[in-house]
């Protein structure tokens, strides 16, 4: 027996390319004159939730912090309707400032400022820090608008700044006076020297009373320019992922903390002042400012198809940290309005401007229907008798009404256990057309689970792989990391007529704000930094097919450390070969694409790799792209730790 083990050893180093030794090659065969397998056209997509600030302070452009003065202690200990403001008093000025809420502006904002001067001095007002500042640039415009009315005492002209945190005027301009009821005015501001740290000032100069509300700075330049729209730089980034759909608002945050806190669509569209904002389940506020109108205009403008989610009637199980009462259901009796409210959004969605909800989303400005495809129900629930019987009765009564529409169901939040196979069997009892799996883990569990899809029956419902992520050590975005969802995304691939929709989560992540880590994009109010994990869903996502082409690795070591995928894409005719090598040496190949006809004799060639898969660092590991010259039979080296995407032209 002695002599074996140098033989195997000598067999090990060959495998991770010991010097002076020649590894054996990795023979991948593709049977390129095949027709090959239909898959979803639509596998790569996003899914955003307002969570690590990624709504307020992030993807949505509004620079004031709490601007309707709607928060409290219920979105976070030692908050209240004053947080971000403070009172200023210049140069002699003396007053005070304070909440009410006796004559609101409306009742979805029943809370104001009233703002009281003693002595005008050099101006007596508020000031709002922003998040963590409000970042603002040299020549570029600023809409600043709120509400006021007079309370008491004369009336005088208001006087708005940008002003940096040593007090230095960046900008001014003129409010007219307040009015004795509520009215909007509005200014443009124009700073004349760029600051990441601004903050915004309103200022009073005569004696008097009066109230203030719905206090807002704007950058006139959004993404597509929107009215109330979202932040240019960061939706550029999501945008650059050409992602084919993208899941909305939630997550965790759909279903809430607590039945009374389950997210309401209908508080989120119309004007902003007078829709309703709440506490989420991830302990700050959302002021819904981001709404239903702006997710599906989002979803438009990036050429993704909109999956918004709806609670199954249940509340999440991790509810009321608190209170510590967990799921809880919508009384029956409250159940055929809750699902009125989710016809309602397909109409609003799809409906004819003729229709009341139609009519709604045309007085926002759309007139067209949003082409609403796919709506989810329940996300991650605890599959009990009570989640059942409400999503029984929602699902039921959408199937009748709306055939059009694929309900995806949920199979709780783990991709096994008693929840997983309960909801398996539930959503097969009530012939769910698609099921939505979860799964952050390690990632060699992803590499584990290659085949996890390969056996699955093609007469039970369908899978949206809604949320995963590999969670390396620390919680970090490594190369490891990536790579093993890389590998993952080429089984998805392989079964993409059973698994037409896969999102990584959680999208995004405010620097110093996160309740979930890891992420795709980081950022901060002036910088945006996407991750490792962005760079394989953006290239996987740029990357897709609609036809799986047979594809065979020889041989098959276990574990896995490489997988490979290739898929025809039908609108270009490109044939996309994807290598992902796992291991920390180079791994040469023996590509085979069986009676392949008429391919183009140079391809394009997309390498992300690095020799250490530890790596964080997406600015030195990033996608290089040259050229390489392609035969139906070549060798190709795939880096050690490396995503090669190789995409050819056919004639």
């Amino acid at each position: 027996m002695k002599p074996s083990r140098p033989i195997l050893f000598v067999s090990s180093l060959l495998a991770f390319g010991m010097p002076g030794l020649q590894a054996q090659p990795t023979t991948v065969t593709v049977q390129a004159g095949a027709p090959g397998k239909a898959i979803s056209p639509d596998l790569v997509g996003i899914f955003f939730e307002d969570l690590n600030y990624a709504a307020d302070g992030g993807l949505y452009a509004e620079l004031v912090q709490n601007r309707d003065f709607e928060y409290s202690s219920a979105d976070f200990m030692g908050w209240n309707p004053l947080t971000a403001w403070t009172l200023v008093q210049h140069d002699g000025g003396k007053g005070s400032l304070l909440v009410e809420t006796a004559t609101p502006l409306n009742d979805k904002t029943p809370h104001y400022a009233v703002l009281t001067v003693e002595n005008g001095g050099g101006g007596v007002g508020l000031q709002n820090e922003g998040y963590d500042g409000m970042p603002v640039k040299a020549g570029d415009t600023y809409n600043v608008s709120l509400f006021d009315r007079q309370l008491a005492g004369s009336a005088v002209p208001l006087t708005v700044r940008l002003e940096s945190k040593s007090g230095a005027l960046l900008a001014e301009a003129a409010l007219p006076a307040p009015a004795a009821d509520w009215k909007k005015v509005s200014a443009t501001l124009k700073p004349a020297t760029t600051d990441a740290h601004a903050r915004l000032v309103v200022l009073a100069t005569g004696p008097g009373k009066l109230a203030l509300d719905m206090v807002s700075l704007f950058p006139a330049t959004t993404f597509h320019n929107r009215l109330n729209g979202l932040r240019a730089d960061l939706a550029q980034v999501v945008a650059d992922l050409h992602p084919k759909f993208m899941r909305f608002p939630g997550g965790c945050l759909v279903h809430g903390d607590g039945v009374d806190n389950i997210y309401n669509w209908k508080n989120t569209i119309g004007p902003v002042e007078q829709r309703k904002g709440q506490p989420n389940i991830w302990r700050y506020h959302q002021s819904v400012g981001l709404g239903y109108f702006e997710y599906f205009q989002f979803c438009e403008d990036i050429g993704a198809k909109p999956l918004p989610v709806v609670a199954a009637g249940v509340c999440c199980q991790n509810s009321n940290h608190s209170r510590g009462t967990g799921q809880q259901g919508l009384p029956l009796e409250a159940m055929p309005a809750y699902i009125q409210d989710i016809l309602d959004l397909i109409e609003w969605a799809n409906g004819p401007v003729t229709s009341t909800w139609g009519a709604k989303r045309a007085a926002a400005g759309h007139s067209e229907p949003f082409h609403l495809q796919y709506l989810g129900v329940g996300n991650e629930d605890k599959i009990t008798d009570s989640f059942e019987e409400r999503f029984r009765m929602i699902y039921e009564v959408v199937k009748a009404k709306h055939p059009e529409i694929t309900v995806i169901g949920t199979v709780g939040p783990a991709p096994d256990g008693e929840d997983f196979n309960r909801g398996w069997k539930f959503a097969g009892e009530q012939h769910v057309p698609v099921v939505d799996e979860h799964y952050y883990k390690r990632p060699q569990w992803f590499w584990d689970n290659l085949t996890r899809y390969d056996t699955y029956d093609r007469s039970k419902s369908r899978v949206y792989v809604g949320e995963y992520a590999a969670h390396d050590d620390k919680r970090r975005n490594t190369l490891r990391s990536a790579l093993a969802e890389a590998a993952y995304l080429t089984s998805l691939e392989r079964n993409g007529d059973v698994v037409p929709l896969a999102s990584y989560a959680p999208l995004l992540a405010r620097r110093g704000h996160t309740q979930w880590s890891p992420d795709m994009i980081y950022f901060t109010g002036t910088e945006v930094f996407t991750t490792i994990n962005y760079h394989v869903q953006q290239l996987f996502s740029v990357n897709g097919g609609d036809a799986w082409l047979t594809t065979t690795v020889s041989p098959v070591a276990a574990p896995a450390r490489f997988a490979a995928s290739a898929v025809h894409e039908g609108k270009t005719g490109d044939l996309i070969l994807k290598f992902v090598n796992g291991d920390n040496a180079a791994r040469p190949l023996r590509v085979d694409l069986a009676g392949a006809k008429r391919i183009s004799a140079t391809a394009v060639k997309t390498v992300l790799a690095a020799s250490d898969a530890n790596t964080i660092d997406a600015q030195a590991v990033h996608p290089e792209t040259s050229s390489i010259t392609i035969t139906p039979a070549f060798d190709y080296e795939a880096p050690a730790n490396s995503l090669t995407v190789i995409r050819i032209k056919t004639r």
